[in-house]
């Protein structure tokens, strides 16, 4: 598709929908299993070496999250990651906290060599930790100078295409702008609101939307991610108007996207397209 067909992403999702199994943490599962049935998918969480080969074969689309890392999760993400590769179902990463201990840098090392990646979904201070695997010895959240601004987009394009090429997967750097970007094309979505910023797990969420919309759309994954990142921008700016604080914004967040639909994104996205 040259230009990203929103009403063949939300048709595919609503013909074939996709099961999403999630190796996420444990902070925000509750949340990234509902937001998942919002989106039109369904959820399995499985995380035991002895069955998650077994599950990940009869799903559509892996997601991994190193939110809350063990040893043991970290090998069983690994032998979930090899046979997704096997069945030809997309991989979702998030290297969460990427660069903030070594173990959570070798691990995200380690998974970007074993696994074929279709997508990494990271804050742009993740992003470059995967690029030049350094640790910086911060939290989760991204460096305030890291910061996806007018000023610093063509750097993060850079650095977004930079994984791109070394991995193959399409990379979305997300902020208060969200950048998706391959070898081949790169786009700024302007959609959201910093509500979403103030609540736990609204990355995690949208890691689920990736894996409805991917495991769906897996011919078509940089328009899936794009349609993802508007789709729950637009979500978060409609939640916002609604809300009385960060309580109910969440349950508002996860009520529009429920409701969200292919006229919806067309009408409220803000998508910018980037070379």
């Amino acid at each position: 598709m040259e230009k990203t067909d929103f009403h063949k992403i939300f048709e595919n999702i609503k013909k074939h929908p996709p099961f999403v199994h999630c190796m996420t943490n444990y902070v925000t599962i509750n949340d990234v299993a509902n937001i998942i049935l919002a989106a039109g998918g369904s959820p399995v969480m499985a995380e035991e070496k002895e069955e998650v080969e077994e599950i990940t074969a009869g799903c559509d689309c892996l997601m991994l999250n190193i939110g809350t890392l063990q040893k043991r999760k970290r090998e069983a993400m690994i032998l979930a990651g090899k046979k997704a590769n096997e069945m030809g179902h997309p991989v979702i990463f998030d290297p969460v906290g990427a660069g903030s201990s070594r173990f959570r840098t070798e691990t995200a090392s380690r998974i970007m060599d074993e696994v074929k990646l279709s997508v990494i979904r990271g804050n742009a201070s993740e992003i470059k930790v995967l690029c030049h695997e350094k640790i910086r010895g911060k939290g989760v959240d991204a460096d305030q100078k890291d910061a996806v601004t007018e000023g610093t987009m063509e750097d993060m394009i850079s650095m977004g295409r930079e994984l791109s090429e070394k991995t193959g997967a399409v990379v979305l750097i997300t902020g208060a702008v969200d950048l998706a970007v391959c070898r081949e094309q790169a786009a700024a979505i302007h959609n959201g609101d910093p509500a979403m910023a103030r609540i736990t797990g609204s990355g995690c969420m949208l890691d689920g939307v990736l894996g409805v919309f991917a495991g769906a759309n897996p011919e078509y994954l940089f328009d899936a991610v794009t349609a993802a990142s508007a789709a729950m921008g637009i979500c978060g700016e409609n939640a916002a108007v609604l809300s009385r604080g960060t309580g109910s914004f969440r349950m508002h967040l996860m009520d529009e996207m429920s409701k969200i639909n292919a006229q919806q994104v067309e009408r409220g996205m803000n998508i910018e397209s980037k070379k």
